[in-house]
């Protein structure tokens, strides 16, 4: 049980530290020729205020994705350790123990999936 708390507490803090991250994207200052993340030019006219946010859009998809994964790939062996160990304790039911932990497998992937189109969406999108 310590394993599962510690691994818990683990992808917490993992997870809160990227958030900081996405978070706290800074504005580079412009240079000629190489825009940071903000651009502000002061011409004769008047200010012009350029906002190039394809770096954060692109690493919001890349935590997406990477939660979305890890997590799945968490509850995926999860479900197939304890479904395994249902197996072994009861085998006359191992070919429902089995189809049970394929549907949800199957929804675990949807879940991921889901979340793959939810990155494509922020980057081309948003």
């Amino acid at each position: 049980m310590k394993k599962t708390k510690m691994i818990a507490v683990l992808c917490a803090v993992l997870i809160a530290g990227l958030m900081v991250f996405a978070l706290s994207a800074p504005a580079y200052a412009a240079e000629d020729g190489n825009p940071g993340m903000l651009i502000a030019t002061n011409e004769d006219a008047g200010e012009t205020v350029q906002d190039s946010t394809t770096g954060t859009k692109a690493v919001a998809a890349a935590i997406v994705v990477g939660i979305a994964a890890a997590a799945g790939a968490l509850a995926m062996g999860l479900a197939v350790s304890k479904s395994t160990e249902s197996m072994a304790r009861q085998p006359e039911v191992a070919g429902q123990i089995n189809s049970s932990m394929m549907l949800g497998m199957v929804f675990i992937e949807t879940a991921i999936i889901y979340a793959l189109i939810v990155a494509i969406l922020i980057i081309f999108v948003l």
